[in-house]
């Protein structure tokens, strides 16, 4: 097992896996600080923490509300 943790390019992976940490917080943020989002938040909070990567810019693209 511990072969297979030394085998994975740390360099690569732990960005993506940094910005997709922000990605989502930021995201999880502006959900619960808006009055409104484009359909319900609950379902907004579900593809933001399931859909990977591209929940957060789902919720970027088509959630937010545009003022």
């Amino acid at each position: 097992m511990e072969e297979v943790w030394q085998s994975i390019p740390w360099k690569l992976i732990l960005p993506l896996i940094v910005i997709q940490l922000l990605l989502m917080g930021i995201a999880l943020i502006d959900i619960k600080r808006s009055h409104e989002v484009n359909g319900p938040k609950l379902v907004w909070v579900l593809i933001v923490l399931f859909i990977s990567m591209l929940g957060p810019v789902l919720y970027f693209i088509l959630g937010r509300r545009q003022s």
